[in-house]
């Protein structure tokens, strides 16, 4: 049923973060509703916006290792990588 797609533990982890987090978010919001603020991304933002784009650099860190990275090396420094970024966003965007 699973194999359209090559499972890694690291791509099983990046897909069971992103539920993780959406359920989190989830919680979040129905306990405290967000207020819009301005970081450093050019707009105001929700805790939800944030997400959001937090998420899509993410996949995007993602698969930019994969493409510069050798054939056959570890996911985990790309997984790093847009979990960092993930955070950076969610904390200061």
């Amino acid at each position: 049923m699973l194999t359209w797609m090559y499972w890694t533990p690291e791509v099983a982890i990046f897909f069971g973060c992103i539920v993780v987090m959406l359920g989190g978010m989830t919680v979040w919001e129905l306990c405290s509703p967000t207020h819009e603020r301005k970081g450093f991304l050019p707009i105001a933002t929700t805790r939800g916006d944030r997400l959001f784009i937090g998420l899509l650099t993410a996949a995007y860190v993602n698969l930019a290792w994969l493409a510069i990275s050798a054939d056959g090396s570890s996911s985990w420094p790309g997984f790093i990588a847009s979990v960092l970024v993930l955070l950076a966003i969610m904390w200061k965007g």
